[in-house]
């Protein structure tokens, strides 16, 4: 008895690490692109190399979304803990190849990007697998709290990647990716010695027609969505292209068909019939809606601090990308703060109550961000930040863990895949969501104050107009790297040939944060009431999962005829 009681403790710890671990990688990035473009000399801002900057950023997501639900499909067959170890493994020899890029330009650029989508692979391992591997360790009065830790790890460590980029970065940046590799080495060792199969496994024949028409038709979507919110030719954005009007079509009808074929295999990679249960329907749903809400909530945060605010206020961009980590602290305080204590808690009185209230505080929070005004006093910022944290952790655990307690135990690798396919797959379509409202809102009130705003410091109105014209997508990629685009979108013959003083005005520290304030606020605005109307629908996702409900523990049921959640 005692040693299975040290083992869940032992499995929360190990799951835990590789929650931290995949998605600190997966946000480390944002902060340090600048540094990693300078290294490999490229300019994110020219022509052509926005695919690189997008790719960079959603490769290694896109892949996780992709895979969850298979991987953990194949853990309930093969073993979840043998696939949680092959995760630490993959994700650290992906680390090695993406500590030793030896290229420059556009083929380095390239192997980041295709090294990252190995590293996804692992990252998808074990998020597929950890939760999981809880919900077999722990008893089902105490998976709020270890369910509740372990999603609070995952969310804390997007936030927590962001802060070490911003430190790592400056020094070098093959040191963001060179410190997953030693973590990874002794969690892979320590995983392998300490974890063992405690789960239900059951030997089943793998869907591959269902795996092959889930994955081609979510990539679809997600290169739809990446090609989207770039220019195409004379217009802003690109959703008019046929390139992402054929792959966001084509997408949906080949995740019809995959809809289609899970219904009628014998052994499907996707238990629709899973979403018989209120508790399990309710909570994905619910994590969906959220992840949308929340998922763009980085990139805005970054544009705010690192391309407006700081600047503002005395920070050379050069420091701007550690700062705007820092900055960002009281968020992961209020998730680290509310997540445990909600898990816990859910274990008593059941999941709805927290995870609607934290729902209806992270909506409360984003208003707030609207009313505060683009150069704010910090003070109001960080409780802001606080507030939205401690709601999205009241949200995050309880969710889990009722998610994961109404599924029958020999479905929980593929159930816990569908909950993690949910959420990144959610976060993705935000950032297509939010960057889609941001470049609208730009739009609406940028190129006049681009305009105005040259001529004001002697550029000739032919000129100012020509860069008002321009996409404001480049504008907005400026501001999230931290970077005064206007010598780019001027040119130096046109800076030269400006009255003394005022080039140097025009490129330096000041000028561009000041002049896009304004119009940031609008594109702020648009993004900030789709993340509340998320939230809100979420809310009434939430509250329709019912009370406090488990699935029956002594039963195991066939995979196509899933029993609904019973109260315990």
């Amino acid at each position: 008895m005692r040693h299975k009681l040290d083992y869940k403790w032992v499995a929360l710890s190990n799951t835990t690490l590789g929650m931290l671990v995949a998605t600190i990688n997966s946000s480390i990035l944002l902060i340090a692109l600048p540094d990693i473009f300078r290294g490999i000399g490229i300019d994110p801002l020219a022509p052509g190399n926005t695919s690189y900057l997008l790719w960079m950023i959603l490769g290694f997501m896109v892949v996780m979304a992709v895979l969850l639900v298979s991987l953990g499909r194949l853990g309930d067959i093969y073993g979840r803990v043998k696939m949680f170890n092959l995760g630490f493994a993959v994700f650290t020899f992906f680390s090695v190849l993406l500590t030793v890029t030896w290229m420059h330009g556009s083929a380095a650029a390239l192997w980041i990007i295709l090294m990252r989508v190995g590293q996804g692979v692992g990252g998808a391992m074990l998020f597929a697998n950890s939760t999981a591997i809880l919900t077999d360790a722990f008893p089902a009065n105490q998976r709020g709290l270890a369910l509740g830790v372990n999603s609070i790890a995952a969310i804390a460590g997007s936030f927590i990647g962001l802060v070490l980029g911003g430190v790592l970065a400056p020094i070098s940046w093959r040191l963001v990716f060179l410190v997953s590799v030693p973590i990874g080495v002794l969690a892979t060792v320590w995983s392998f010695r300490s974890l063992r199969e405690s789960g239900i496994r059951r030997k089943a024949k793998v869907d591959w027609w269902g795996n092959v028409t889930f994955a081609i038709g979510l990539i679809g979507l997600m290169i739809g969505i990446t090609y989207g919110i770039q220019p195409y030719h004379e217009h802003t954005m690109g959703w008019t292209s046929p390139l992402v009007l054929s792959t966001l079509i084509g997408g949906v009808v080949v995740l019809v068909v995959f809809c289609l074929i899970e219904l009628r295999v014998d052994e499907p990679m996707f238990h629709l019939d899973l979403f018989r249960i209120r508790a399990f329907a309710g909570g994905n749903i619910a994590t969906l809606l959220a992840a949308m809400g929340r998922g763009g909530l980085q990139f805005i945060l970054i544009i705010w601090l690192q391309g407006i605010w700081l600047p503002r206020h005395g920070y050379d961009f050069t420091e701007t990308p550690l700062w705007a980590g820092i900055y960002m602290l009281p968020l992961i305080a209020g998730f680290l703060v509310a997540g445990p204590v909600s898990g816990y808690l859910s274990d008593r009185f059941g999941a709805r109550p927290f995870a609607t209230g934290g729902l209806v505080l992270a909506a409360v929070s984003f208003g707030l961000l609207i009313l505060l005004p683009v150069d704010f006093a910090y003070i109001w910022f960080a409780l802001i930040l606080l507030l939205n944290g401690i709601g999205m952790g009241l949200f995050a655990s309880p969710n889990s863990a009722g998610v994961m307690n109404s599924l029958p135990p020999n479905q929980r690798g593929a159930g816990a895949g569908m909950l993690a396919t949910f959420q990144n797959t959610a976060s993705v379509l935000s950032i297509g969501v939010f960057f889609t409202l941001m470049i609208i809102g730009l739009a609406a009130d940028l190129p006049s104050a681009l305009q105005s705003g040259l001529t004001a410091h002697g550029v000739s109105s032919t000129d100012a107009a020509t860069v008002a014209a321009l996409p404001p997508v480049a504008t907005l990629f400026a501001s999230f790297l931290g970077y005064n685009p206007m010598q780019t979108l001027l040119g130096q013959q046109t800076l030269d040939a400006l009255p003394p003083g005022q080039a140097q005005e025009i490129t330096g520290r000041a000028f561009f944060p000041e002049l896009i304030s304004a119009p940031f606020h609008t594109a702020l605005v648009y993004a900030f009431i789709f993340a509340i109307v998320a939230c809100l629908v979420a809310v009434v996702a939430s509250l329709l999962r019912g009370g406090k409900y488990h699935h029956t523990e002594e039963t195991t049921v066939p995979p196509r005829e899933p029993a609904d959640a019973v109260a315990p």
